[in-house]
């Protein structure tokens, strides 16, 4: 056994080992930790990049909504300019009358089918039963056409069978005009809005005339 003493070559070597083992293990400690620091700084970016691009996505769904109601909303600021309403004592809306004093007066009896339109008479050369109804249609101008309310009614039968609300407007074509017709409502129920339509059903279902004075 032997014994070095301080300073001489075999213990220099040595500490020059261990001190070169020591900065090796001190660089190994520093990567790993570069390593995890990377690795979470990563994990970081990708998270926020994901919730960045879902409040991205959010933000476009909603605002596809509110640029159609913005559009309908336009539209109808447009129509209401162009409208003047020269007032002589009464201003007239269809066929309903408000007087600016006074009472209101009732409004006129509304048409009745005589009995030469229904024709009871009629019948097919096969001599087969015949079911007769017929349909009331109440209008009301909206923009560039009209809204237009239909009750079914069977004969003898003061209550509708059947009530349906559409949107109607006539748009010059090459080959002519053409109706357009979009259905809004059916007995009193507003129609399910489609996903891909900038028209807002709700809005103009409000138009509608109902037999029974409900509103939507």
């Amino acid at each position: 056994m032997s014994i070095h003493a301080p300073g001489t070559p075999e213990n220099v070597v040595l500490a020059q080992n261990v001190n070169g083992r020591l900065r090796a293990e001190a660089r190994i400690v520093s990567a790993r930790a570069f390593l995890f620091r990377a690795l979470g700084a990563g994990a970081f970016t990708l998270l926020a990049g994901i919730g960045i691009g879902a409040a991205s996505y959010g933000y476009a769904y909603m605002n596809q909504f509110d640029s159609a109601a913005e559009k309908i909303a336009a539209a109808m600021q447009r129509a209401l300019a162009d409208v003047t309403l020269k007032t002589k004592g009464e201003v007239t809306l269809t066929d309903n009358v408000l007087k600016l004093e006074g009472t209101v007066p009732k409004a006129a009896s509304a048409p009745t089918p005589t009995k030469a339109q229904l024709g009871n008479d009629a019948a097919p050369a096969s001599k087969a039963p015949v079911n007769t109804t017929f349909t009331v249609f109440k209008q009301v101008p909206y923009m560039d056409g009209q809204i237009v309310t239909g009750w079914n009614f069977r004969a003898n039968e003061e209550q509708p069978f059947q009530q349906y609300c559409y949107f109607s407007r006539r748009q010059n074509e090459q080959k002519g005009q053409v109706e357009i017709k979009i259905d809004l409502a059916m007995d009193g129920k507003t129609l399910p809005q489609p996903q891909k339509s900038d028209v807002n059903l709700g809005i103009l279902a409000s138009n509608c005339v109902w037999h029974d004075g409900k509103t939507l």
